[in-house]
């Protein structure tokens, strides 16, 4: 991922962008449920790159991970003026990656590489000057994790687009979280797309729940509660997790622990 427009900053507003961004991606992880403390992470100042293994949680890094980041960068440009708002370019790809010593290296690497620099994504994110991120999917994560019925998001959520940056050409599929259809010179969204407003719901509000992954589900969603359990639902609500953060030993012996929704 690469923060939009970052040399154009001062000397301060970069060491902000810098101390800000990880804080906002380790924010969005927990609240999907993913730990960055286990990810191999290269930092370039504005940019991460993230290398993190094929463990069957691509559903919940594709659906909840972006759209808790989407949620995150909404908050933090809401407290700021236009100018100082921080605007993302992220993408996926998956495979085989070795850890080098000056980094990482891989033909997987490259083509992320490519894909984040692919102007599709430019021209979305100048397209749709309200959007704080544009996600960019290549086609094997669409193909596997999307169009394979594993997140809450549908395939005309997505415009297909060609990517071509030096010699790297590849289809690759484009999403504004909160804009669709994607309106992007060009390309032409996936028929059927429709617009939606800017909240994301994840699949359990949708009414249904995501296919999980071979090993581990998209996320810990549950199916409808037990007959006769009226008022009592077991859907997964990633959007209204509530962490309490606790430092030393807690002797919680006797102590009553709730879980519950905003949602009921």
């Amino acid at each position: 991922m690469d923060a939009q427009a970052y040399g154009g900053n001062n000397d301060r507003r970069q060491s902000e962008i810098q101390h800000d961004l990880p804080r906002l991606l380790d924010r969005a992880a927990r609240s999907a449920g993913l730990d960055r403390a286990q990810w191999q992470i290269q930092r370039k100042g504005d940019q991460q790159l993230a290398v993190r293994p094929l463990d069957g949680a691509e559903p919940r890094l594709v659906d909840d991970y972006v759209r808790h980041l989407a949620a995150e960068l909404r908050e933090y440009n809401a407290q700021r003026v236009p100018e100082a708002r921080m605007r993302l370019r992220v993408v996926i790809h998956q495979g085989l990656v070795e850890l080098a010593d000056n980094g990482f290296a891989g033909s997987a690497v490259v083509a992320a590489a490519r894909l984040l620099n692919a102007p599709a994504l430019y021209d979305a994110l100048a397209a749709h000057p309200a959007a704080d991120l544009v996600l960019l999917l290549s086609d094997d994560v669409f193909r596997s994790v999307v169009e394979g019925g594993h997140t809450s998001l549908r395939v005309e959520d997505f415009t297909r687009v060609t990517v071509q940056v030096k010699e790297y050409r590849a289809e690759a599929w484009l999403r504004v979280p909160g804009i669709v259809p994607v309106t992007v010179p060009g390309h032409v969204p996936v028929p059927g797309a429709r617009t939606t407003d800017s909240h994301e719901p994840g699949a359990a509000e949708r009414g249904k729940p995501a296919a999980p992954a071979p090993g581990e589900p998209a996320a810990d969603r549950s199916g409808p509660a037990a007959a006769g359990a009226a008022g009592i639902s077991n859907e997964y609500r990633a959007d209204n997790i509530n962490v309490t953060n606790v430092a030393g030993d807690v002797d919680a012996r006797g102590a009553v622990f709730g879980f519950g929704g905003g949602g009921g």
